[in-house]
């Protein structure tokens, strides 16, 4: 049995390649290396397609590239994927457009990729579709007679009917998902959206974990997606010993300050104006953390085709300048952005240096920043995690400050809290963390999907697993092991439940943002 992976960007590596730690495409890549497979998808580049998808060999691995013509990026690419699907997937319906030539260019390439996919195939094979891409790949391939098992995983957010409606095609391609054997989406806020969208716009039937379109059934499952915990925690316990040149030039400028960080695509899913305005709330609020702690917001930029994204790369620049402008010293930047990307070992230094990590998204399918923040965390004296209410990691993350990103004095609050937090506390919640996103690292993920598609396991009511008892969690300096206290304030009483700070399963769905 050959795993086929089919995703919309493919990257052929070179021979002498070492892949970098974590990360989904290692994860992937690990998996078809395992028992052998073949990778297809958008080779990235944009020229005149060809008939035929270019076919190169890496040990256990055929990767199967094929271009996209100009036109083709255009509509299928920044048009309906991503001026169309991706917004209102993030239900920013403000933000999206609506272009009947876009999807026609979008369905168009679906059919070309499963067209040039088929005469690489084998009955045996199983495949496994990647993102809102590559949505009707799979009705594609069933119109052309394949019948082996395909499974599609879902990136991103599911939004509920009512917003998935407003697309004019909707029903359409909503009914396409009934081809899937298994889809796979990041919380069960996605499988009830997804679930009910079938219902209203398809008439589908429901039976626990499955529904039935016409003939088919297909099964829906939650399979939160993790990191390699332990190859980023080694990342970040290296970063101690030999720092980069911008970890060092970071902690050379902060001195004894304290650090709050941010790491995100330039994207208006991820909050980062919401995020620089509630930082700056905070050092209003308290003037007394003014020259004592900065905020470090990485944010390489991406799709600058689409206008809204430029005009995000200027909004953010003029925020962060207007409140440094107000707030900052002489000696003293408030908030640093930085518009590049950083490797994943100066990422794993910059967590680690941290005392909080800013992962506050309007709305994401997972958001890994927040476990890898956790997991580059030392464990004798961890910094805090703060995380929005609409990431699917709040799911899984009750541990952390639980706030409302659209509500910048709640977000300064949970700052607030954060920096004074008792090292008792930020260890015990540091650990519960940790052995969650353990328990369900990019290992369990891959193996736990593969096998209810290939019919190994039998599909659950509930798939995540508690945290694993057996699991070997990074041992402080002191190595002890406290047990589980009641949340305390920065003074020592009892703490209230304010209104950022959630424990496990207080990740609500929330009034809807907004567009």
């Amino acid at each position: 049995m050959r795993l086929v992976i089919v995703s919309n960007r493919v990257t052929i590596p070179e021979r002498t390649e070492k892949a970098a730690a974590g990360g989904l495409a290692v994860a992937l890549r690990e998996a078809l290396e395992k028992q052998g497979g073949l990778w297809f998808g958008w080779s990235g580049n944009v020229r005149e397609a060809t008939s035929a998808p270019n076919v190169v060999e890496r040990g256990n691995v055929t990767y199967a590239v094929t271009d996209l013509t100009e036109a083709e990026r255009q509509s299928y690419y920044l048009g309906f994927s991503n001026r169309a699907l991706w917004p209102l997937m993030h239900y920013r319906l403000g933000l999206t457009e609506f272009s009947r030539t876009d999807y026609a260019g979008y369905l168009a390439v679906n059919r070309r990729f499963a067209k040039a996919l088929i005469g690489l195939l084998r009955p045996d094979d199983i495949i496994w579709i990647h993102d809102y891409h590559l949505i009707p790949l799979a009705a594609e391939l069933r119109r052309r007679g394949v019948g082996n098992r395909i499974g599609y995983f879902h990136h991103i957010p599911w939004p509920p009917a009512e917003v998935f409606g407003a697309l004019p095609f909707a029903s359409t391609l909503a009914s396409t998902v009934a081809a899937y054997d298994l889809v796979g989406l990041q919380t069960q806020t996605d499988v009830a959206n997804l679930m009910g969208c079938l219902v209203a716009m398809c008439g589908a039937s429901i039976n626990g974990s499955r529904l039935r379109v016409g003939r088919r059934q297909t099964q829906v499952q939650a399979f939160p997606i993790g990191i390699d915990v332990e190859a980023f925690r080694k990342l970040a316990a290296a970063s101690v010993r030999s720092a980069t040149t911008p970890l060092k030039a970071t902690r050379q400028s902060l001195g004894e300050r304290k650090l709050v960080v941010g790491v995100d695509r330039l994207d208006y899913s991820k909050g980062i104006v919401q995020r620089l305005e509630a930082f700056g709330q905070f050092l209003r609020s308290h003037p007394d953390q003014r020259g004592r702690v900065g905020l470090l917001q990485i944010a390489p930029p991406s799709r600058s085709d689409v206008p809204e994204y430029a005009e995000l790369d200027r909004q953010s620049d003029e925020v962060a300048g207007r409140l440094n402008a107000a707030l900052g010293e002489f000696d003293w930047t408030p908030i640093r952005v930085v518009k590049k990307a950083y490797s994943r070992n100066a990422l794993a230094g910059f967590y680690r240096r941290a005392q909080v990590g800013l992962v506050t998204p309007m709305r994401d399918g997972m958001n890994l920043v927040a476990k890898e923040y956790v997991a580059a965390q030392d464990p004798a004296d961890p910094g805090v995690l703060v995380l929005s209410r609409f990431a699917g990691a709040a799911h899984q993350m009750g541990e952390a400050l639980i706030v409302n990103p659209f509500d910048t004095h709640e977000v300064a609050e949970a700052i607030r809290t954060a920096l004074a937090m008792p090292k008792s506390e930020r260890v015990r919640r540091f650990e519960k963390l940790y052995d969650t996103i353990a328990a369900t690292d990019i290992g369990w993920w891959t193996r736990s999907y593969l096998a209810v598609l290939s019919g190994a396991a039998p599909l659950e009511p509930e798939i995540v697993p508690g945290p694993d008892k057996s699991a070997k969690r990074p041992q402080g300096r002191s190595g002890s092991r406290k047990p589980p206290q009641k949340p305390r304030s920065a003074g020592g009483a009892p703490a209230r439940k304010l209104g950022p700070v959630g424990l496990r399963g207080s990740a609500p769905a929330g009034p809807q943002p907004r567009s």
